[in-house]
């Protein structure tokens, strides 16, 4: 005696699945849209912030044009559209210094109230 086949249905169509037991969606355009909606807040949340991350460089970037060291002041800053929350990651020097970084450039809070230190990260 055969055992009588289950019916499912495609979770993004409704479509009756035809094939494989372990098949969950009736095409590949399903099972696409499906996951590419599944994960679309992620996707979003994570294109948003890397806007900020590039738009942080991009600022460091035009205030040290000659890749040297540059003063400037948080306003500066502030006026071009910086975002001081994000940043890719953090560097704390030997002699207790601590640079936050956007991708290969970097700033440094100094001791001067508002002013912070624009380096960039040369690597070989």
């Amino acid at each position: 005696m055969k055992n009588p086949e289950i019916i499912r249905e495609c979770p993004e169509c409704g479509e009756k699945i035809m094939g494989r037991s372990d098949k969950k969606f009736c095409c590949d355009a399903c099972r696409s849209a499906f996951n590419n909606r599944r994960q679309s807040t992620t996707t979003q949340q994570i294109r948003a912030i890397n806007r900020y991350l590039q738009r942080n460089r991009n600022i460091l970037m035009s205030l040290n044009p000659n890749n040297t060291k540059q003063i400037v002041r948080k306003d500066q800053l502030l006026s071009m559209g910086f975002n001081f929350t994000y940043y890719t990651h953090i560097y704390n020097s030997q002699n207790g210094h601590k640079y936050y970084f956007c991708y290969d450039y970097a700033y440094l809070p100094l001791t001067e109230k508002d002013k912070y230190l624009i380096v960039h990260q040369h690597k070989p």
